[in-house]
């Protein structure tokens, strides 16, 4: 955990109809003081998505140094799954994807944008990296909701999700975009 962050506490109720997970998770979240409530709505999101056995938070909250924002490992240790959250630049999204068995991205941010900087990069495997948007009026709203001990109710299926945060009821379509 980094040293002044802030720590959230989620309560979290996850039906995702669309992989088959079905939980109740009790997550501590810390709040590195760079990072932005929009990232961690992000990256909050992303962990449950991408949920399985071994995931994990990065130490620091955010992707610092050798990790990204949320790994999955093996019961040897070995990363299985690098997952970016917000505008990984190009060299650490190679990286990642020649680390990990598979990457993906998640971000808040404007897709084409983030896309346009990849564009001409060397970025390994880079047909097989899932990149998944939300709507930034989403994640916005969401951002608002949040308080330091937090409930949340998370429903996936057929790509569109409906979140109850703090009595906040929202709903947006996960957009999926390809590295060109």
């Amino acid at each position: 955990m980094a040293i002044g962050a802030t720590i959230h506490t989620f309560e979290v109720q996850l039906a995702d109809v669309d992989r088959g997970v079905y939980e109740d998770l009790s997550l501590r979240v810390a709040q590195h003081p760079s990072e932005t409530d929009a990232y961690m709505v992000t990256r909050v999101l992303a962990y449950c998505l991408e949920l399985e056995e071994g995931i994990a938070f990065s130490a620091g909250g955010v992707s610092t140094g050798e990790e990204p924002a949320i790994l999955v490992k093996d019961l040897t240790g070995l990363i299985t799954a690098w997952i970016e959250v917000g505008a990984p630049d190009a060299q650490r999204l190679h990286l990642g994807s020649k680390r990990a068995d598979r990457a993906a991205v998640y971000t808040h941010r404007d897709p084409a944008k983030l896309l346009a900087t990849w564009r001409g990069k060397t970025i390994h495997r880079s047909q097989d990296i899932v990149v998944r948007s939300f709507d930034s009026k989403f994640i916005d709203a969401a951002a608002q909701a949040l308080t330091r001990r937090n409930t949340m109710s998370l429903s996936v299926t057929e790509g569109q999700i409906y979140l109850e945060l703090n009595g906040t009821n929202l709903e947006t379509q996960i957009s999926t975009h390809e590295i060109e």
